[in-house]
């Protein structure tokens, strides 16, 4: 018999305070479906739960790109007085006397032009919906398009704790990733669960930060495109001193890059505690009646199928921000990109890899009352590094390393910290691309070099790093990267010293002007 249990999504998936969201729900056999709302951070604070009549409703063909139509179950309101941030909702339903449950979330993002914290969060959730695989196929399985409106599946909300739970390789020597494979099959979860989701990143940051004392607003990434006035002002002129990046945020819009390095030309911080950033350009299109886009589009590999390839709209080409068809490469707003790291201790990568930075240089403000030297490895028990690394081009003088600009990395960037990583091959790939397709090498090769993917091409980027680094603006925002997905897996309780790192970025770039 097939596996039943209760889904549902929230739409809009932000609101603010006094607005509502509607709940929409399918329920095996139409039974009632406990629904208890929680606001998630160092605490979870249940604020609204109650019993929901619900019916059963069947997840229609071409869900996965056109969304799931199902009618509100229940329209919540939004308590002005509810905190912004990342709002659980847990559905609960009784099937022959065993409970099923699921998870669905909304925001409460802060009032446009109204901080109230001093930092802002980002979640990566076109990442989310780009992974997602409810209803038919997604990014990585042949879409182009795909639908905020519908469920998550299982594991890209919740996680049960479990050994292979990280997409990372904790074991000495996994290349199969068999922990990570058994521990997604035993759970029942997506097979794209360990590369995308709320539990892995933005949860265990916010736990942190908040326990530590940090405040930090929440928005979703299609926020920062539809509502630009958030970051429309720096802390000196009453906004935000910091906006942050957690975890695996690999799906950008132009606007959102308009949004983010706005702030950074006019002085605002930024801090990247992620990997894979802004590597892949999306649009996002199909406007509700509620205001947010209900579509992200992104033909990737595919991107001459994109309407406007050989268009005037090139620049909104959703292709790889660094193709030099757009020629908007990443480094120019985080200082690094994907292009010039790989992976770091997943599959056959890096498989023994130390999971730690190498430090350069110590004497830099962010390892402060850290103890490191000149050689330390930062991060190393908690495998800090993993998973999705970003770096830059780079020589060495002197014996440290040090940006060549050539790839769009600022000039005045700031090589702290240095891991190895690299790309797929065609033997390397825990995905094997078909033989009549590139691999992930050959393919970047190709589309930021000037040709073909030739061995002088593949060789420019089949040997990169995760790079900690920072840059200032001509207007004094400083910016901040890891250049890896797995920072906040250093603020679990395992690596005081990621901790203290963490510590000394906020309190300096998340503290408000000095009037």
């Amino acid at each position: 018999m097939a596996f039943e249990t209760v889904t549902g999504y929230c739409w809009p998936q932000s609101q603010v305070g006094g607005g509502t969201v509607g709940l929409h729900l399918s329920s095996p056999g139409g039974r009632d479906v406990e629904v208890e709302v929680a606001r998630c951070g160092w605490r979870r604070d249940v604020v609204w739960a109650d019993t929901v009549p619900a019916d059963l409703h069947p997840t229609p063909h071409g869900a996965a790109q056109d969304g799931c139509g199902w009618p509100a179950a229940i329209v919540l309101d939004i308590d002005p007085d509810w905190r912004s941030g990342y709002y659980e909702v847990q559905l609960t339903v009784d099937v022959d006397g065993k409970q099923r449950r699921s998870h669905a979330f909304f925001v409460v993002r802060p009032p446009t032009g109204a901080p109230t914290a001093p930092a802002l969060l980002a979640l990566s959730s076109n990442t989310w919906n780009a992974y997602n695989d409810f209803g038919g196929n997604q990014l990585y399985t042949g879409a182009t398009s795909v639908s905020f409106q519908r469920p998550m599946a299982a594991g890209y909300l919740h996680k049960p704790p479990g050994e292979g739970r990280r997409v990372t390789n904790q074991a000495p020597y996994d290349p199969q990733m068999t922990a990570h494979r058994g521990y997604l099959a035993a759970n029942h979860l997506s097979p794209f669960a360990g590369s995308a989701g709320w539990p892995d990143w933005e949860l265990p940051f916010l736990q942190w930060a908040e326990r530590e004392g940090f405040a930090v607003d929440v928005v979703l990434n299609a926020d920062l495109a539809e509502h630009p006035g958030l970051l429309a002002a720096t802390a000196a002129e009453g906004g935000y001193a910091l906006y942050l990046s957690v975890g695996h945020d690999e799906y950008w819009s132009g606007h959102m890059r308009d949004t983010v390095e706005g702030f950074i030309a006019r002085g605002g911080n930024a801090a990247f505690l992620s990997g894979n950033t802004s590597f892949w350009q999306v649009r996002l299109e199909d406007p509700t009646p509620e205001g947010p886009a209900a579509s992200m589009v992104g033909y990737k590999g595919f991107f001459k199928s994109d309407p406007v390839y050989g268009t005037d709209r090139i620049g909104e080409l959703t292709a790889m921000w660094s193709d030099r068809e757009i020629g908007r490469p990443e480094n120019q707003m985080t200082g690094v990109s994907f292009t010039r790291g790989g992976y770091h201790r997943i599959g056959k990568r890096a498989t023994r890899g130390a999971g730690g930075y190498t430090i350069h240089r110590a004497d830099h403000w962010l390892f402060e009352g850290t103890g490191l030297d000149y050689g330390d490895v930062l991060g190393g028990e908690s495998r800090t590094v993993g998973y999705e690394c970003d770096g830059c081009e780079l020589t060495y003088r002197n014996g440290l390393p040090e940006p060549t600009g050539e790839d769009g990395t600022p000039a005045d960037f700031t090589i702290l910290g240095t891991v190895p990583a690299c790309h797929f091959t065609r033997t390397t790939a825990t995905r094997p691309p078909a033989p009549d397709q590139p691999s992930e090498v050959e393919f970047i090769a190709a589309r930021i070099a000037g040709g073909g993917r030739t061995p002088e091409h593949i060789a420019r980027v089949e040997h990169g790093h995760a790079v900690l680094g920072t840059y200032i603006s001509p207007a004094g925002g400083v910016v901040v990267t890891s250049g890896s997905t797995d920072w906040a897996h250093g603020l679990v309780g395992t690596d005081p010293t990621v901790e203290q790192v963490t510590r000394n970025l906020l309190t300096r770039l998340a503290a408000p002007p000095t009037r």
